[in-house]
């Protein structure tokens, strides 16, 4: 099992990583030291001590499917947006995980995808270059191989990579602003974040643009420079305008029963051909009919 770390772990302990984020239990971790491939990052083995940095690849030997190490495929469907060679893109909805984690072992992006490749007859590695929370839909970019792997995760750690994402955010916002806040985990949370003083979390910059308001909710663009945990819904709380339907950070919403949070477009380079790539993901579902709700374009959100 290969993963490619995002900002959102970055700084991470990786023993937090593997028991927190994945799930992993204490029978498990204690396996995979054993081994001598059995956790590496950049192909280096590795102490559960080591520091996770953005653009790390970490390979994690489980071939034990009783310890839920291989992904299991599973017939889910999939709204693949682009496919060569090397890359596959998804237009994942809200309510998946990307990745098989403590409670979700069969229902993730990742087991679709190996259900997808192995009616193919093609091995399958999941190599998720970015990752949404499971309430986020859209835009996931998963390499088919460790050098583009290697490559598109290169470019994120230099920030080559824009993401953009189609927000809705309680209250009226006329004018376009960036917000810069530092990051961290709030105290004895596990999930919840929270703005901080300079000298202590991670940096993190937001930069955001009114694409539509009723007075009441506003249907933003948002582009985050950098890639903390939760980011957009931290900063936009923090400004006085939580995303709606976000029950962590702000509310309950009778527009939508989870936070309206859409990755709508990435730009990147290709692993292989140097291209500039531009992917979009279209507003679908419970975005969608927020948008006509509150009388917004929804065409001109994406």
């Amino acid at each position: 099992m290969e993963i490619v770390i995002t900002e959102a772990e970055n700084g991470k302990c990786l023993r937090d990583y593997l028991k927190k984020d994945l799930g992993m239990s204490r029978a498990e971790l204690s396996h995979l030291k054993s081994l001598d491939t059995g956790i590496m990052i950049n192909g280096v083995r590795v102490t559960v001590r080591a520091v996770l940095a953005t653009g790390d690849v970490l390979f994690l030997d489980r071939d034990d499917a009783a310890a839920g190490g291989n992904v299991m495929p599973g017939d889910i469907p999939l709204d693949i947006i682009y496919e060569d060679g090397d890359i596959i893109a998804l237009n994942k909805p809200a309510g998946m995980p990307t990745h098989p984690s403590h409670g979700h072992y069969y229902d993730t992006l990742a087991n679709g995808l190996a259900f997808y490749f192995a009616k193919k007859s093609i091995p399958f590695v999941f190599r998720a270059v970015n990752r949404l929370d499971r309430d986020t839909s859209g835009i996931v970019l998963v390499a088919k191989n460790r050098a583009s792997a290697y490559r598109i995760s290169s470019e994120m750690s230099r920030g080559g990579i824009k993401k953009t994402y189609i927000a809705a955010a309680v209250g009226a916002v006329y004018q376009s602003g960036t917000v810069i806040a530092n990051i961290k985990r709030r105290y004895e949370s596990i999930i919840e974040r929270t703005v901080c003083p300079e000298n202590e979390g991670q940096y993190a910059e937001t930069r955001y643009a009114p694409l539509y308001t009723d007075g009441k909710v506003t249907l933003l663009e948002v582009r985050p420079v950098t890639g903390r945990t939760h980011q957009i819904r931290v900063h936009m709380a923090y400004i006085g305008h939580p995303l709606c339907g976000d029950t962590l950070y702000g509310e309950e919403s009778e527009l939508i029963g989870r936070q309206a949070l859409h990755c709508s477009r990435l730009e990147f380079t290709h692993p292989t051909t140097g291209e500039r790539i531009t992917l979009s993901a279209p507003l679908k579902g419970d975005m969608g009919r927020l948008c006509r709700r509150i009388g917004a374009d929804i065409a001109g959100a994406v």
